[in-house]
């Protein structure tokens, strides 16, 4: 073997692992015999040696964003935001007051010292003429070629006046023309033509663990490039809609701003963070571009959001209420209320039905159902699928349109005297009957009222002013009929309650103490 083909075989198995010397000692003597030897003509026989494992997996080697800034990064835009104050005010913005701006845009609790005084002025209050002084940072990226621009709503929030400035310094005044506060979807339009525009992404395409890029205006510090992994899907983070997870860095500033797949193709707005500290930690939260499309579509047609509503109050589904209903899996929407003549009402659907499929969309998990009742036409006809007493039914429901919940409202009537009776002891109650004015102005038709509720019964959520209309399986119609339900109550079990509160009939579960 010439002297570099065994320099060059040493030097790989070297860096494979030292196991592999052996093989190159009986290279050497088979070919050139032991050293300080002549040399054989038959090669000594050796023993076989272990067989090395597995190949480790291969390196692909990391990203190269350089192609998708060239892409996307005409596209983004940087947007300031001006309000007009009266002079006198308190003038710029004040480090504590961005901090606390920024707590408030991501969701952060103020630490204890920070929020301002309970009589403090209101920023912009003052006695001399109208003045504009900057009130916020952030980003967007351009739908169209003719000026329509996607962000998120709490960047425009509050703003007197809307700049758009493009990455070729160009600088423009927008025009809002529509925001939605639900799903934090806003759009504003300038005054350009054959303006660069961004792909629109496929989020279904998307994968946890796939390398995905931000650009924004952190800071105000324009057409800033981040980078990272998606983190986890359809995050549940108590908004209107699921999120995407990344590990993007994002900060202030770069709320509106795009988030971009390897193919340059746009799949979410970057929204907000998870924080402690009030600083970035490595999770951070962007809108599907699918349901963002959906808004803006909706913006740029009407100006307005329009929504489906069926009027329930909804809880998740515990594997232990699960087997206690007979539900072959903890699945669905638990229906803890039902509005008054609301839709859900009209249709039949009552408290403490399953809700497990809306219009043939599987509900898994209760968070799933208002996002699909929203999406739904007003005025369309759904078909419902409920779980009730062990049997599995089907309804039909017309949906509404999402409005303002309405405000519970109480008896305009003077109260009698409150009658306790045992159940004060047992429940933690005290109740009396309805009067005749009451049943109407709080539209039910029997029941009685709560004059007081404590230890059991307020722990339980109940509280002055319901009206209980049912005690487990058994309707109430007046104190007689409550006083004679709770009597038959067996031991210290729990008592189901059913209670209107204003326009609503919800399930409260009260766990009585010893008599």
């Amino acid at each position: 073997m010439p002297a570099t083909t065994l320099t060059q075989s040493l030097k790989h198995y070297i860096l494979v692992g030292t196991a592999a010397l052996g093989v190159v000692a009986v290279l050497w003597s088979v070919n050139h015999g032991p050293v300080g030897a002549q040399t054989s003509a038959v090669a000594t026989p050796v023993a076989p040696q272990p067989v090395l494992q597995s190949a480790p997996v291969e390196v692909r080697g990391l990203p190269d964003f350089t192609v998708l800034v060239d892409q996307v990064g005409p596209s983004v835009v940087n947007i300031r935001t001006i309000e007009r104050v009266r002079r006198g005010a308190p003038q710029g913005v004040t480090p504590d007051e961005q901090m606390l701006e920024f707590f408030r845009r991501f969701g952060i609790p103020v630490p204890p010292g920070m929020a301002p005084p309970r009589n403090a002025p209101r920023p912009g209050q003052g006695q001399g003429p109208e003045i504009e002084r900057p009130r916020g940072v952030g980003s967007g990226f351009i739908l169209s070629a003719d000026g329509f621009i996607m962000t998120n709503a709490h960047v425009i929030e509050g703003a007197d006046q809307v700049v758009v400035t493009l990455p070729d310094q160009r600088e423009f005044t927008a025009q809002v023309v529509g925001s939605d506060r639900r799903t934090d979807v806003a759009v504003v339009k300038i005054d350009a033509m054959d303006l660069p525009v961004v792909r629109i992404g496929d989020v279904n395409r998307l994968r946890v663990g796939e390398w995905v890029m931000a650009i924004g205006s952190p800071f105000g510090l324009m057409n800033t490039v981040t980078a990272g992994i998606v983190s986890a899907k359809q995050r549940d983070t108590g908004d209107f809609l699921p999120f995407i997870q990344t590990d993007v860095a994002i900060n202030p500033g770069n709320s509106g701003g795009p988030l971009i797949n390897m193919r340059g193709e746009v799949v979410g707005i970057n929204s907000q963070i998870y924080s402690r500290s009030g600083g970035f930690q490595g999770i951070s939260f962007a809108i599907p571009i699918d349901e963002a499309v959906r808004v803006s579509d909706q913006l740029r047609a009407t100006g307005t959001v329009t929504r489906g509503r069926i009027g329930v109050a909804i809880d998740e589904v515990t594997r232990e209420l699960a087997e206690s209903m007979g539900l072959p899996r903890a699945e669905g929407a638990l229906v803890r209320g039902v509005e008054n003549n609301s839709p859900a009402a009209q249709g039949g659907i009552q408290p403490g039905d399953v809700i497990l499929s809306f219009n043939g969309t599987r509900i898994e998990k209760s968070v799933e159902l208002p996002r699909v009742v929203s999406n739904t036409a007003p005025g369309s006809r759904a078909v419902v699928r409920v779980w009730r007493q062990g049997v599995e039914r089907e309804l039909t429901v017309t949906v509404g349109t999402f409005g303002e919940e309405r405000v519970a409202q109480g008896p305009s009537s003077t109260e009698p005297e409150p009658k306790p009776s045992k159940a004060s002891d047992l429940l933690g109650l005290s109740v009396r009957d309805l009067s005749a004015a009451e049943k109407r102005d709080l539209r039910v038709e029997s029941g009685v009222f709560v004059v007081q509720a404590e230890g059991p019964a307020a722990r339980a959520g109940l509280r002055q002013d319901d009206v209980i209309v049912g005690v487990g399986n058994r309707p109430i119609n007046n104190l007689r009929d409550f006083e004679s339900a709770v009597n038959a109550i067996a031991g210290d079990r729990p008592v189901s309650v059913l209670i209107r509160r204003g326009d609503w009939a919800q399930y409260a579960l009260i766990r009585p103490e010893g008599r």
